[in-house]
């Protein structure tokens, strides 16, 4: 079991390896970097795909169900795809196989936002020789620790050619 931080792009450090089913473990841990939410970014994703008024106008949030303004939980799953990528480095790509995804609370204008990945399974593919299907739940955080977002994706991850 392994916890992988990935490096920011100004920290100066090397970028992460590319993984292969190798590489990773049941309880395998991988932590993201960071993306600071504003006003500005909510609004302009909303606006161009979920133009509801709790995600576009302040004054329409208080109002709402979310009491003030909140992410599209859509904003909030593409955030998480970025820093999901960035943090798990799976060669070949991160191939979808499904996912489940739950908000326990709204993203907010002010959160900084950041990623950790946890791998809870591995099945080897019967069918199909050096690839297996990799359960992976991914807690999307901000700055006080609170999930924002939970993501449980399962992804085909391949063995380094044999040759």
């Amino acid at each position: 079991m392994t916890e992988q931080t990935t490096p920011t792009a100004d920290s100066g450090m090397a970028a992460p390896r590319s993984l292969y089913l190798e590489d990773i473990a049941v309880g395998d841990r991988f932590v993201s970097g960071e993306h600071a939410l504003d006003a500005d970014q909510i609004k302009a994703f909303a606006a161009q795909y979920d133009p509801q008024p709790f995600h576009l106008d302040e004054a329409a949030a208080e109002g709402s169900l979310f009491g003030g303004l909140a992410a599209s939980g859509w904003h909030t799953a593409a955030l998480t795809m970025k820093l999901f990528v960035s943090a798990v480095p799976v060669a070949e790509g991160l191939i979808g196989a499904g996912v489940e995804v739950t908000w326990p609370k709204p993203t907010r204008a002010d959160d900084i936002l950041h990623t950790e990945s946890t791998v809870t399974e591995i099945t080897p593919s019967r069918s199909r020789p050096g690839r297996a299907m990799v359960t992976i739940e991914t807690l999307t955080l901000n700055q006080s620790g609170e999930t924002r977002q939970r993501l449980v994706s399962r992804v085909v991850m391949f063995a380094r050619a044999q040759g």
